[in-house]
């Protein structure tokens, strides 16, 4: 048991995950186990805490590889598919602790009402469905999780609103294509920033790789890791080699300290 915050990147893909199905794009085609991607989300461990950001449809496997058998709780950056559709899978968690505390806007807990209703609606539950404690995340009011504060960080995703979080040092945000100046202050002073970085063309909806690169230039961390990649961004090694030496593509797995 330490202090230290531990973040392992269960997965740092996009939405379809590496490889493509289906696809003979020679990144997805590729023996590296770097180029492999789960769909995205981390895992933030530290004494006896366990939380993930975010829960996608790779999320029982995530828990599997990672030996887990504890898990304190879900914060969720936003409602799509990718990002949530692991739900079900707290069974176990939930069998041996209870109620598994979820923290999320309050669009994002509508929608898991109507995607997982048998899970979030206290009437007519359905016998052996999990159940999960709600806590609505709003801008601009931390909230604690076991003893570390999380602040909120408000991006866009194309659209559509999605928060980032910071806890202590560490920045995670995902799906972003814009921030306000006044959300970058809040970043601002972390030692460790996370941030997609999708393809190298421009997308509707999400930096690229440039983009990316210019948010880390202003908002200057330490060490910056890239996720929520395409197999268009190219190959994990090629694409390393060609970064800032403060600059790295996460792949699954990977464990960083803080």
């Amino acid at each position: 048991m330490t202090d230290d915050l531990r973040v392992t990147f269960l997965g740092t893909g996009t939405s379809q995950g590496i490889p493509v199905i289906g696809s003979t794009h020679p990144v997805c085609l590729s023996d590296n186990p770097k180029d492999k991607r789960l769909r995205v989300s981390v895992l933030l461990s530290w004494k006896d805490y366990n939380y993930v950001i975010d829960c996608g449809p790779d999320f029982r496997q995530q828990m599997l590889r990672q030996k887990m058998s504890h898990l304190n709780g879900i914060l969720y950056t936003h409602e799509h598919s990718d990002h949530t559709a692991g739900l079900d899978d707290i069974r176990p968690f939930f069998f041996k602790q209870g109620d598994i505390p979820i923290y999320a806007h309050k669009r994002v807990v509508k929608s898991l009402k109507k995607r997982f209703g048998y899970i979030l609606n206290e009437k007519d539950k359905y016998p052996g469905a999990p159940s999960v404690h709600i806590n609505k995340v709003k801008n601009n009011v931390p909230f604690l999780i076991g003893d570390k504060v999380v602040t909120p960080v408000n991006v866009l995703h194309n659209k559509l609103q999605v928060f980032g979080y910071r806890v202590g040092d560490f920045t995670y945000l995902t799906d972003v294509k814009t921030i306000k100046e006044k959300e970058l202050e809040k970043i601002k002073g972390s030692k460790i920033v996370v941030v997609n970085a999708l393809r190298l063309d421009p997308h509707l909806s999400h930096f690229n790789l440039k983009e990316a690169l210019a948010f880390i230039e202003k908002v200057k961390p330490e060490k910056a890791y890239f996720t929520h990649i395409s197999h268009l961004l190219g190959f994990h090694d090629e694409v390393e080699k060609s970064l800032p030496k403060n600059v790295h593509l996460a792949y699954d797995n990977l464990t960083i300290t803080l």
